[in-house]
């Protein structure tokens, strides 16, 4: 079930928000370093996010569901944000080069149609950039922040997942070790906790960040030959 967007937005607004923020745009911008002339869609609540891109982009759009509300974005310059259908966005086929999902798969009801839709906008080869609640961390188990609302998953769960929208799984992330509370000696030291938890691959972070290529060819399902009886001369049924 998606939160409404003017949680989303407080969340933004406070210090354990912004924080997070910060320490997810960076995880973000180290998978996609450049985005020179790249037409990217942010789908789902990516705006804290998206801005890392628009200077770069050749276009940049917001997609917001339509269970959640839609804010605008940016505030102070022309609408780049629409209310849509996560399963069903209002673009052409293959005209996308980059979709970034924040606060979109967990919340959906229909993850696995959610893919096929970015599947079909995405050109070939296409980057996805999910950003996903870790289901082994403690983030999700803390309903005060918009991490712990909705499915959260696993690796396998979300390589299965991709796998079966035909999307390859190129490189993981892990963000967020930092425990999701407001106090201020632990907001100061979130970027320890993140340089401890990713040189140590523990596995209690928040989140997983995983980038996946879309797949432009189609697996054709193996046809088990049919089984032939042979007779012994003379003995064939009539």
């Amino acid at each position: 079930m998606f939160l409404d967007v003017v949680d989303l937005r407080s969340f933004y607004a406070q210090p354990l928000g912004i924080m997070t923020r910060r320490l997810l745009g960076r995880a973000i911008r180290e998978r996609w370093p450049d985005a020179q002339r790249c037409a990217i869609v942010g789908l789902g609540y990516a705006t804290p996010y998206l801005g890392l891109f628009r200077a770069e982009g050749e276009r940049t759009f917001a997609f917001m569901p339509g269970a959640q509300g839609v804010i605008k974005w940016p505030s102070a310059s022309a609408t780049l944000s629409a209310l849509v259908s996560e399963t069903a966005m209002p673009l052409r086929d293959a005209t996308v080069d980059r979709v970034l999902a924040v606060h979109a798969l967990e919340m959906t009801p229909h993850p696995a149609d959610l893919l096929r839709e970015v599947w079909r906008v995405l050109a070939p080869g296409g980057k996805l950039l999910l950003v996903v609640p870790n289901r082994a961390g403690p983030w999700t188990r803390m309903d005060t922040t918009p991490f712990g609302q909705g499915r959260p998953f696993s690796r396998l769960q979300l390589v299965s997942l991709l796998r079966e929208a035909l999307f390859t799984p190129v490189g993981w992330h892990e963000a967020l070790w930092m425990p999701p509370f407001q106090r201020k000696w632990l907001l100061r030291a979130a970027p320890a906790w993140e340089r401890v938890g990713s040189t140590l691959s523990l596995p209690f972070h928040g989140v997983h960040i995983v980038e996946a290529t879309k797949q432009v060819w189609r697996p054709v399902p193996v046809k088990k030959a049919r089984e032939r009886m042979v007779f012994a001369p003379g003995t064939a049924p009539a």
